[in-house]
């Protein structure tokens, strides 16, 4: 499967979520329940939100980092995204190198182990959202 972007994307592999955010993957999904549908839609491998700005971009970084995920590694004198991706679809893609993430001929994205699949956007959560 793959996520579909749109405007500006902010991606996070599942299994990190699973791994840092406090409380894991299901509180995740509940403290972004009234989202989902809306800005937010998944994959079984990515969480993807957005925003239409760069600077609500960076403050959903600056939240995510907050809650102890990391945004901007150097490594070898470059940086790259670790635990989550900005993608600015329309600009080309990452905005930083990101190892973990592939992009399909569909505007979408895909962990990059993987196929990218059936597309997921927010139509694909219809029946979730509660606004």
């Amino acid at each position: 499967m793959s996520v579909a972007l749109e405007f500006i994307d902010f991606i996070v592999p599942i299994h990190i979520i699973r791994q840092k955010y406090p409380g894991g993957w299901q509180k995740c999904l509940e403290d972004h329940k009234n989202l989902i549908g809306g800005r937010i839609w998944y994959d079984e491998h990515l969480f993807r939100d957005g925003a239409m700005s760069p600077m609500d971009i960076e403050a959903l970084a600056e939240e995510w980092e907050s809650l102890g995920f990391t945004g901007i590694v150097e490594v070898d004198g470059q940086q790259h995204f670790q635990d989550f991706c900005v993608v600015e679809s329309l600009f080309g893609g990452s905005t930083l190198t990101c190892p973990w993430l592939a992009f399909d001929d569909n505007d979408g994205a895909y962990f990059a182990s993987t196929e990218p699949g059936v597309l997921m956007d927010r139509e694909s959560f219809k029946s979730h959202r509660s606004f």
